[in-house]
C-alpha cells in the first residue's frame, strides 16, 4: 500500500521543487529589474530666428476731421512705399485698421475741451518676413520717416519686433538623440562608481522643447533646449 503513495508523493515533490525554482528565478529577475539609475540628458542649440513680425502704429492729431483723414491716408502710403523701396514684397506687408477718436466725444475726459487737438488718428501696418537682415536694415533706415513728419512706432513697446524660430521639427530627432547620448554618459559614470554596467533603457521620458531668446539684447538669436529623463538598467 505504501508503494501506491510513493509515486504520487515523488511527483508532488518534484513539482514543488520545479515550482520553487521558477519562483526563485522570477524573484531574482525581478530584483535585477529593480536595479536601475535615473539620469537626465540635455541638448541645446543656438539658432537664428527665421521669422520676424513688426507691428507698426502710425499716429497723428488734428482738429479738422477731413484733413486728418487725408493726411493719414498720405502717411500710410508713404510708409507702405518705404518698405516696398526696402525690397519687401506686397505679401510681406499688410495694412490694418484705421482708428480715429474724437476727444470731445469722450464723456470720461472732462478736460477734453482744453486739449490742443480734437482728433487722434491711428492706423496699423504689419511687416512679416523671413528675411531678418533686410528687416534689421529697415529698422535703421526707418528714421528717415521721422524726417518727413511721420510719427510711427511699434504697437508692442516691450517687444518692438517679434522674432520666432519655426524649424523645430527639423531639429527634434537630432536633439533627442544627443540628449539620450548625454544621459547614457551620466549613467556610465554612475555605473562605474557602483561597479556595474549600463544596460538597456528601462523608461524614457522626453521633456518639452523650449525656445527662448539668447538674451534681452539679441532676440533674433534663439536657444532651443530639451531635457530627457531616462531610466537605465544596471547589470553586473
Amino acid at each position: 500500500m505504501k508503494s501506491n503513495y510513493l509515486i504520487p508523493a515523488l511527483v508532488l515533490a518534484a513539482g514543488l521543487c520545479i515550482a520553487g525554482f521558477f519562483v526563485g528565478q522570477t524573484f531574482l529577475k525581478g530584483k535585477q529589474f529593480d536595479r536601475f539609475v535615473t539620469v537626465k540628458g540635455l541638448s541645446e542649440r543656438e539658432v537664428p530666428a527665421d521669422l520676424a513680425v513688426w507691428p507698426i502704429n502710425i499716429t497723428l492729431t488734428g482738429n479738422d476731421l477731413q484733413e486728418v483723414k487725408r493726411e493719414l491716408e498720405k502717411q500710410n502710403e508713404t510708409v507702405y512705399q518705404f518698405f516696398m523701396d526696402q525690397g519687401f514684397s506686397a505679401e510681406e506687408i499688410s495694412r490694418g485698421m484705421v482708428n480715429i477718436t474724437d476727444a470731445r466725444a469722450n464723456i470720461y475726459n472732462t478736460n477734453a475741451q482744453y486739449s490742443a487737438f480734437r482728433y487722434l488718428a491711428k492706423s496699423d501696418l504689419t511687416v512679416r518676413t523671413s528675411d531678418i537682415p533686410k528687416l534689421q536694415r529697415s529698422l535703421t533706415q526707418s528714421l528717415d520717416l521721422l524726417d518727413k513728419g511721420i510719427l510711427f512706432g511699434s504697437k508692442n513697446e516691450w517687444q518692438p519686433v517679434e522674432y520666432s524660430f519655426t524649424g523645430l521639427n527639423e531639429l527634434k530627432p537630432e536633439m533627442i538623440e544627443e540628449a539620450t547620448v548625454n544621459a547614457r554618459a551620466v549613467a556610465d559614470k554612475f555605473a562605474r562608481d557602483s561597479n556595474s554596467e549600463v544596460g538597456d533603457i528601462r523608461v524614457a521620458r522626453q521633456g518639452l522643447f523650449s525656445i527662448s531668446n539668447l538674451d534681452a539684447n539679441t532676440p533674433h538669436i534663439k536657444t532651443v533646449r530639451v531635457v530627457s529623463t531616462i531610466d537605465f538598467q544596471l547589470v553586473d
